[in-house]
């Protein structure tokens, strides 16, 4: 693996990361904003979902890091 092909995939993982990591802050907010709002709200499931979408395309970006860091790779060196 060349330093280019190293480089696109160490960025990708890191968006992938960050994907997952602002998702789960995001969903300590909201929880924190339900448990402690007066009177304490319910956590409902809706909100958690639509939440946990960054989470799924962050997975989804480390499960094909090699394929994407490959096309980045290609593209840059174009």
């Amino acid at each position: 693996m060349d330093p280019s092909q190293r480089g696109a995939l160490l960025l990708v993982w890191l968006v992938g990361g960050l994907f997952v990591v602002a998702t789960i802050l995001g969903l300590g907010l909201y929880w924190a904003k339900c448990a402690f709002s007066q009177p304490p709200l319910p956590v409902q499931i809706l909100p958690c979902l639509l939440r946990l979408i960054p989470a799924a395309i962050g997975i989804g970006i480390l499960v094909k890091a090699r394929a994407l860091a490959e096309w980045i790779s290609n593209i840059l060196d174009q």
